[in-house]
């Protein structure tokens, strides 16, 4: 479930700077009732620790989306103060959901660091206590939501939104999981149907569909025709930008990137190895099959390599390109109430991004 990139630069700087603020807020709401409490207190001391490293530090564009699509969605009447600031405290809600995937992730994958820490399960005295950990951040999601919008029209929907979101993610995880283990490396397992089934649940849905829905429901949006149209966007921007992201773990430049990819050594069922699986011939297959999921450098190399010869690099060119002019078309052909820029402005940030 891990996913901490998605398009950058959502909201206003305005907005930027005021969601911060909100944050400070969301702790005190979710901890003030109960530290001290003779029974909880310990516990409830625990949760603000876990929130005020977990939470922040991150580039917030999930929950910076949420608050950008309602102010392109919701008519000028809509655009109140109180209904502002009730859309940051979603947004948040969102990045609650999102620390909590991430903190659950981290352990599965045995991961070292995260957004330039020591992964939280990492710390000196933590562990595998993380995991209860993990579960404190989802139930927060809920707690934050019944505090401020409960007495809103739309509370049921988000509730049974971020419920099947969880859901959605959670099975994209299990089939991650199931697909990549690293002690086992079976390319047979590396379908585009399967491919796609990860991006989609793991990432797509949590990523792009979550904030955008969840802002058309502030919005008074919730017209099953409008959410479709929504869905099918977004969900195919997800798949674009997880492509992305697969290409740049590879052929991206670290310095731009801000990361070192290793897909490779750590099996994952990615675009690349997927479209060179449907071209490589017998040799080049059984050079995969050596090499991939390999934690040396000489094994790194080999796989590359073969993605050179195969033409995965201009093969990636064609198809983001592809790939935006159907997004573009998809947004034009929608007839719903929805305007076109909250999707545009998506495709624009990722399309030819660099990290």
């Amino acid at each position: 479930m891990d996913g901490d990139k998605t398009a950058e630069g959502e909201g206003g700087s305005g907005d930027g700077a005021e969601f911060e603020r909100v944050f400070a807020q969301v702790v005190t709401d979710l901890t003030q009732d109960h530290l001290g409490h003779p029974e909880i207190g310990d516990a409830i001391a625990r949760l603000k620790q876990v929130l005020e490293y977990n939470v922040p530090g991150g580039k917030r564009n999930r929950g910076l989306s949420v608050i950008a699509s309602f102010r392109a969605l919701a008519p000028p009447q809509r655009l109140t103060d109180s209904s502002l600031r009730l859309t940051l405290i979603l947004g948040w809600c969102v990045e609650l959901l999102q620390a909590f995937f991430l903190v659950a992730d981290d352990i599965m994958d045995q991961s070292v660091t995260r957004r330039g820490r020591p992964c939280w399960y990492r710390k000196v005295g933590i562990g595998l206590d993380a995991i209860n950990d993990s579960y404190l951040l989802e139930a927060a999601v809920y707690l934050l939501l019944r505090r401020h919008l409960r007495a809103e029209p739309c509370y049921v929907s988000l509730l049974e939104l971020f419920l099947q979101t969880s859901y959605q993610t959670e099975l994209g995880q299990s089939l991650d999981l199931m697909t990549a283990q690293p002690s086992h490396v079976n390319l047979e397992k590396f379908t585009e149907t399967r491919y796609k089934g990860i991006v989609k649940y793991k990432t797509a849905f949590y990523s792009f569909y979550l904030p955008v829905a969840a802002a058309m429901y502030m919005a008074g949006i919730d017209g099953e025709e409008e959410h479709c149209v929504a869905q099918s966007i977004l969900l195919e921007m997800g798949e674009f930008f997880q492509i992305q992201d697969d290409f740049l773990d590879c052929f991206g430049d670290p310095e731009v990137t801000g990361k070192v990819g290793t897909d490779i050594e750590d099996n994952k069922c990615s675009w690349l190895v997927v479209q060179a699986l449907t071209r490589a011939s017998p040799s080049q297959r059984q050079l995969l099959e050596e090499n991939y999921g390999r934690h040396d450098a000489e094994s790194v190399a080999r796989v590359k390599g073969l993605y050179g010869e195969l033409g995965l690099r201009q093969a990636f060119h064609q198809y983001e390109e592809q790939s935006y002019q159907r997004l573009c078309s998809l947004v034009s052909q929608q007839r719903s109430r929805l305007p076109p820029q909250v999707f545009l402005a998506f495709a624009d940030r990722i399309y030819k991004r660099k990290k």
